[in-house]
């Protein structure tokens, strides 16, 4: 019986993939911060940004400059009257390439764990500011957010389907119809196996 083919798979966002050295480049705390906010909030310059992370701009400005050695941001020119350099992220996200855990370098290794520590922790700290800030928010909008947690019996194989079947949902709704209701919405998914169910 011949296999049924996979669904096409929902066009991405233009990501950039990490290999050991970019992820050696961006592994910093600041750097991954700066990138995130360029890609949410859009363009802006070292002063700026240092300002929104009480940083120095001198700060920003060096690891603006080694994001972009590393191709992860860019000059934004037609922003600002000034002289001062504007810059953008280069790619929408960034695509993690869970191998990278298991590098024969060891500095590459502390790389992949700092990256993903400081994911789950910026993770955390957006879900936290919105519960804080949650009653400023239209009623309907608080309907809208969720907090849900779920407890599924998987293989390792059914696990990375669904993962991908969800990614593929969100990445759905990019195109969807605006309106003046419209805002910025963040979507955490995580997906992790617990020890002590039998299997490694």
């Amino acid at each position: 019986m011949p296999e049924k083919p996979e669904a096409p798979r929902t066009p991405e966002p233009k990501t950039r993939t990490l290999d050991a050295r970019s992820l050696r480049g961006l592994a910093h705390p600041l750097r991954i911060r700066l990138l995130g906010a360029l890609r949410q909030d859009g363009p802006a310059t070292a002063s700026q940004l240092a300002e929104r992370f009480g940083e120095s701009s001198g700060a920003t400005s060096y690891h603006l400059r080694q994001l972009a050695a590393h191709g992860f941001v860019e000059d934004a020119p037609g922003h600002g009257k000034g002289r001062e350099r504007w810059w953008k992220a280069a790619h929408e996200g960034t695509a993690f390439d869970e191998q990278l855990m298991y590098d024969e370098d060891p500095t590459t290794r502390d790389a992949a764990d700092l990256f993903l520590h400081e994911i789950a922790t910026i993770h955390a700290q957006e879900l936290n500011t919105w519960l804080g800030n949650a009653d400023a928010w239209s009623q309907g909008w608080r309907q809208a957010s969720d907090i849900s947690d779920f407890t599924l019996h998987l293989t390792p194989e059914q696990s990375l389907d669904l993962v991908r079947r969800v990614h593929d949902l969100i990445n759905s709704y990019r195109d969807a119809p605006q309106d003046e209701t419209s805002e910025t919405v963040r979507f955490h998914t995580h997906a992790f196996p617990r020890s002590g169910s039998g299997s490694e």
